[in-house]
């Protein structure tokens, strides 16, 4: 079986230095890193886990709470990256991630569920933050850090920056002629309500007034949904001229909906999205939306949450905010 000496040997630096490497810590430089990193690769080295939980006192693992009510699972790719990111950072410094979730059962005990799993942290992805089973386990003495939720300056949390997303699409929408803007919103969470704030206040910045008939709610990532709220929206007296979906996935709905009416996307009607996920990009034309980097996300979660599993009580819980970008697709036209 190869051991840390052996690598240290074939690399020709010390046991400490590879402990350190392989952990990817600060304290060693980017390319011993790599060196070390690749040569244990090479060597076939796999870490005595259960040796470094007895010295240690950890288990090395991170549970993963994603609870989904539409079905769409981690095949949505904004999931997907996020967890993409979080696994590959949670690898490199030693943690394997575990993905669990209860959508079924609201009374669910996630913090003894936890418990009995022993596991070092939990990163809460999606839930209902509002359940007693989820504040039970951010309260407990397990660290956590949750995404788009923050609880107050005790818990770290890692943000989308929604406001910047939000400013830049509807700003972008109205410098393109539209002030009949709809906008279907997700169920009523703080990512719904931040979306629709900023959404109204651009608005009301360029004296444009929403009639209260332009707002529908669907579900996040739910075709189905969005679909039936943008029949709502189209058949009124005086339908918008532009729609915002709650996510890309949603759009897709929205689309299948204007498709049945043999309405074209970015000619007869303007419609956006939020996500910036690969297959809207692939549209003709493509999507306007605003693409979230759910791959520096889920890093971010993952830095943050291990930083508090391994300084403990010196760690200072903080809220971090990710930006993302603006495409301007083809799919809001010039009025």
């Amino acid at each position: 079986m190869v051991t840390l000496k052996d690598i240290a040997r074939e690399c020709n630096v010390s046991f400490s230095t590879v402990s350190k490497a392989l952990k990817g810590s600060p304290e060693i430089s980017a390319e011993t890193i790599k060196l070390v990193q690749t040569k244990a690769n090479q060597m076939g080295y796999h870490p005595n886990l259960a040796a470094r939980t007895l010295r240690t006192n950890k288990t090395y693992n991170i549970g993963v709470i994603f609870e989904d009510k539409t079905g769409s699972g981690l095949q949505h790719q904004y999931f997907a990256k996020i967890l993409s990111g979080l696994q590959n950072v949670a690898q490199n410094k030693g943690y394997e991630i575990t993905l669990t979730s209860r959508t079924d059962d609201k009374n669910f005990d996630y913090y003894n569920h936890m418990k009995g799993r022993n596991f070092d942290g939990v990163a809460i992805l999606s839930a209902d933050f509002h359940k007693k089973g989820i504040q039970s386990l951010v309260q407990s003495e397990i660290p956590t850090v949750t995404l788009d939720y923050f609880y107050d300056n005790n818990h770290t949390s890692i943000m989308s920056d929604n406001e910047k997303g939000m400013t830049e699409l509807v700003e972008y929408i109205i410098s393109k002629g539209h002030k009949k803007i709809a906008m279907i919103h997700g169920e009523d969470t703080l990512v719904t309500r931040e979306r629709k704030k900023v959404f109204e206040k651009v608005c009301t910045n360029h004296n444009i007034q929403i009639p209260s008939e332009y707002y529908a709610q669907a579900l996040y990532h739910d075709m189905m949904t969005s679909a039936e709220a943008t029949n709502i929206l189209l058949s009124l007296e005086n339908a918008p001229t532009c729609i915002i979906y709650p996510d890309d996935y949603s759009a897709l709905g929205g689309i299948r909906e204007l498709n049945a009416r043999k309405l074209t996307v970015g000619k007869d009607i303007s419609i956006a999205g939020y996500d910036g996920i690969m297959l809207t990009s692939l549209m003709l034309p493509p999507l306007t939306t605003y693409e979230q980097n759910g791959e520096k996300i889920g890093q971010t979660m993952a830095q943050s949450l291990i930083e508090n599993i391994e300084l403990g009580s010196d760690y200072k819980s903080t809220k971090i905010m990710v930006t993302g970008r603006l495409l301007k697709g083809g799919s809001v036209a010039q009025l």
